[in-house]
């Protein structure tokens, strides 16, 4: 699967956080006029979501940063840490505000108001959500052709992509269910019931927090390349004729769109040290050519028989 460019994740970004500034106002504003539970954790859930989208764009930022001394294959995987926080994030605060809004007004009901305000805000903030759902969908997509929804979640290497489309989904799901939260509280005139939907939202978050937290565990600890990625470097390796058997192939994404990869092979014994260093030097050539993702390539001349190990546990850890 090749790496989503990062300029289409800005614009997924961009767009989700207008959407969510914006509806975040409009569901406070709504929310201190009605007085609905559901509405006021709606509002509380569009300003997490905001300032998750922040936290992503700080993250692509200090991740373009360049290699230095420290950081010899870059800063890539600060997307990686800043996105577990969006994670914990949307589990400690939306989900918990949530859940916590919806216990006081169970536990404290308040009298009913006129909930057309709702309703209004609701539907322009669905349509807003709609928008920005599309827009992730669309890009998500595009990077993920030939499978699953989920497959490509857990195979994708960027994980802003796939925030957003997880915020927005839960987003929409979350405005129905605070719809039906304050259309049955007025239909059966329970205000309490509205504090149901809010615990029923802060639920939701909780698990879509759960995996999110999951997902960007994975790329933070370090995963490797797509197995069409893999193949495709055993590929060319393999193909040369000086190239006896290739041992072993790990790779780390350092980056969304940047891959390290260390190659294990077996050399023909009859090659010199001065043959051996122009052949690295046109595999790695050639690598980099096909595969533009590879940032750093390291070839180690090693004889099969002294790799068994590596050879045996190369399935184990993407290679």
């Amino acid at each position: 699967m090749a790496a989503t460019k990062h300029g289409g994740s800005n614009f997924v970004i961009y767009a989700a956080l207008a959407a969510n500034l914006g509806i975040a106002v409009a569901k406070f504003v709504a929310a201190a006029i009605s007085g609905s539970s559901s509405m006021l954790t709606e509002g509380f859930h569009s300003v997490v979501d905001s300032l998750n989208q922040v936290l992503l764009l700080y993250g692509q930022k200090r991740g373009r940063r360049p290699p230095d001394a420290d950081h010899p294959f870059g800063y890539g995987r600060e997307l990686y840490f800043w996105s577990f926080v969006v994670a914990i994030l949307i589990f400690a605060v939306g989900a918990g505000v949530s859940i916590y809004e919806g216990w006081v007004h169970i536990a404290e009901p308040e009298p009913l108001r006129d909930p057309t305000i709702n309703y209004v805000v609701l539907a322009v903030a669905f349509a807003m959500e709609g928008a920005s759902w599309l827009f992730a969908m669309r890009e998500f997509a595009g990077s993920v052709r030939g499978t699953s929804w989920w497959q490509a979640v857990r195979a994708s290497k960027d994980p802003a992509g796939f925030i957003v489309l997880f915020e927005d989904s839960a987003a929409l799901a979350g405005l129905v269910i605070a719809a039906i939260g304050v259309w049955a509280s007025h239909a059966w005139g329970d205000p309490r019931i509205d504090g149901v939907a809010s615990i029923a939202i802060g639920l939701l978050l909780g698990v879509v927090a759960a995996l999110l937290a999951r997902e960007a565990k994975g790329l933070l600890i370090g995963e490797g390349a797509d197995p069409a990625v893999v193949a495709q470097v055993r590929k060319i390796v393999d193909s040369r004729p000086e190239i006896i058997w290739v041992n072993h192939v790990r790779t780390l994404h350092t980056a969304p769109d940047r891959i390290f990869v260390a190659i294990s092979a077996d050399f023909r014994a009859t090659l010199s040290m001065g043959d051996a260093e122009p052949l690295i030097e046109a595999i790695e050539s050639e690598l980099k050519a096909a595969l533009p993702m590879l940032s750093s390539i390291y070839i180690r001349p090693e004889r099969r028989e002294d790799a068994p190990l590596l050879h045996l546990n190369e399935a184990e850890n993407g290679g």
